[in-house]
């Protein structure tokens, strides 16, 4: 290849990743500005009964035959969590303890993935296999990925394997995707059902379980753009 033209293409290849960077960014930040205007509003609003996020999470479970779940409170903002392995739903100061609509939804959208992992949901199984691989990749594929493009023309083979590693996290990005949707669902279908919303506020608790999807659609779409500009740069510079 000519070295002019091998400059330039390298050049574009730059340009083009930092525009789409750019732009994700953007959309990353104006997304997650989005969540916490809604989260911060929704807080404000009283949900039916005066329940808590705790209450709700466990009547919740009740609902659904789930006895083994063990609710308990953690710290920091928006840090809710189910985690299948000892099979506890954390809640955060935010939502444990308060009885607004944001709190509702959050805590019951956590339970959904608990409804989830006891009715063997497929994506969710899926998900919770790949977190060991994803564990593993995430720790070392920034350094092949770096090496990787350092030694292109002379070994591009480590390249490969960083690519490789690298799409295991966007493909773990995408596999949740419908697990955090198919959780929104269960948790807005049963709080419309169950009465602790009404047409007043059920709205809002699917606004703002909305609002957290599309945190989850960003990233995946970052990740696999990401992917694609390392597949860019692997097959032009090889």
């Amino acid at each position: 290849m000519d070295p002019n033209m091998y400059y330039q293409t390298g050049m574009s290849s730059y340009a083009m990743y930092w525009v789409l960077f750019g732009l994700v960014a953007l959309v990353s930040y104006l997304v997650q500005a989005r969540l916490q205007k809604n989260f911060s509003k929704f807080s404000q609003v009283d949900i039916r009964g005066g329940l808590t996020g705790a209450e709700v999470a466990q009547r919740m479970l009740d609902a659904h035959g789930i006895r083994d779940v063990k609710i308990t409170h953690i710290s920091g903002q928006l840090t809710d969590n189910y985690n299948p392995t000892n099979k506890t739903l954390n809640l955060s100061d935010a939502v444990y303890g308060t009885s607004s609509v944001a709190a509702a939804a959050v805590a019951a959208h956590e339970c959904g993935h608990a409804v989830q992992h006891a009715r063997g949901y497929a994506p969710l199984k899926m998900r919770a296999a790949l977190v060991p691989v994803v564990s593993f990749s995430s720790r070392i594929m920034s350094i092949v990925l770096l090496a990787g493009m350092l030694l292109i023309n002379v070994f591009p083979g480590l390249m490969l394997v960083g690519i490789v590693l690298f799409a295991t996290t966007t493909l773990f990005s995408f596999i949740t995707l419908p697990v955090e949707i198919d959780a929104s669902r269960r948790a807005t279908e049963w709080l419309e059902r169950s009465g602790i919303t009404d047409p007043a506020t059920h709205p809002m608790a699917c606004k703002a379980l909305r609002s957290a999807a599309y945190t989850y659609v960003v990233a995946a779409l970052s990740s696999l753009a990401t992917l694609l500009y390392y597949l860019m740069i692997f097959t032009r510079r090889r």
